[in-house]
């Protein structure tokens, strides 16, 4: 590989890893005065509107019949859960933690395909990283149990595993059910497909304020989201997973809560203690040793 592509692909790496963990911080301002549903919504109907008009002027199609219903089902899972569940959540607890819990995807991905599926071949090693990712989150749970959490705390933690449970089921049906769209343009139209059933969501729940109280800070943290968490972050990783190895490419999503965490403690005053500090990087340990034994099978 020329060394000049390689150079920009490892770029890409550190830019994806240290963008994603900081959009975790973003969504935190995002929702401090206005709902996390409502930062979702805004966030992924602007971003959806974005890419879409970019490729209808490249002369793109539009999706057929059976793609649409694939891009449906995504956008539900991939946005709609994942996305609205998590920017909810950090409303109520800390962004590091809230990135944490998003960081044990492939763990419920390990852990769903072995009770309906059995598609992949777990070995020893793989319920050795299983019993070492559970191990870190009990140290990070052992650590919050004895400190007064602020209301909403435990509701926080609950969209936090419904975000992370979304997202594998998500990551699940993309490797059963395959179709032939690009990628940026597949993105697009979940973003905006999303937006609208985060919107109904949204008012059900009462998680929505006028659009004319939306705060500059609010439209500012929406504005970094947009531009550098789904675009440009997206468009690094992708060229990332292009030039190199799967396995050097995949360690953003083992950076990505550290950053948060240590950007949320800079910029938020979030705190970070040792313990639960070294809960995450065991917990992350448990996560790259179950991602390994999935891919050596």
């Amino acid at each position: 590989m020329d060394t000049g592509i390689k150079n920009k692909a490892y770029f890409a790496l550190t830019a994806t890893s240290i963008i994603w963990g900081t959009t975790w911080v973003a969504s935190r301002i995002g929702v401090e005065d206005v709902p996390g549903l409502q930062v979702s919504y805004l966030r992924q109907f602007i971003a959806g509107c974005l890419l879409l008009v970019f490729f209808f002027a490249r002369g793109e199609k539009l999706p057929t019949w059976q793609q649409f219903r694939w891009l449906f089902i995504l956008s539900i899972f991939m946005f709609v859960l994942a996305n609205g569940f998590s920017t909810w959540s950090v409303k109520y607890i800390p962004s590091g933690l809230a990135s944490l819990i998003s960081a044990l995807a492939p763990i419920c991905v390990v852990l769903i395909d072995l009770v309906f599926f059995k598609q992949f071949k777990n070995t020893p090693l793989t319920f050795i990283g299983l019993f070492i990712g559970f191990a870190g989150v009990a140290i990070v749970f052992y650590e919050n149990a004895f400190h007064e959490q602020p209301e909403g705390y435990a509701l926080g933690i609950i969209y936090g595993f419904i975000a992370m449970i979304g997202w594998s089921i998500g990551t699940i049906f993309i490797t059963r059910n395959k179709y032939n769209i690009n990628p940026y343009y597949a993105m697009g139209w979940q973003m905006f497909l999303s937006s609208f059933m985060i919107f109904a969501l949204a008012k059900i729940t009462n998680q929505n304020i006028p659009i004319n109280e939306v705060s500059l800070k609010t439209w500012g943290a929406i504005a970094y989201l947009i531009i550098m968490g789904s675009i440009f972050a997206f468009a690094a990783f992708i060229y990332s997973i292009k030039y190199l190895p799967t396995a050097i490419a995949s360690l953003y999503a083992y950076i990505n809560p550290i950053v948060a965490m240590l950007f949320g403690t800079l910029i938020l005053d979030e705190p970070l203690t040792i313990n639960l500090l070294l809960g995450a990087i065991v917990t992350l340990v448990g996560v790259y040793i179950v991602n390994y034994s999935v891919k050596k099978t």
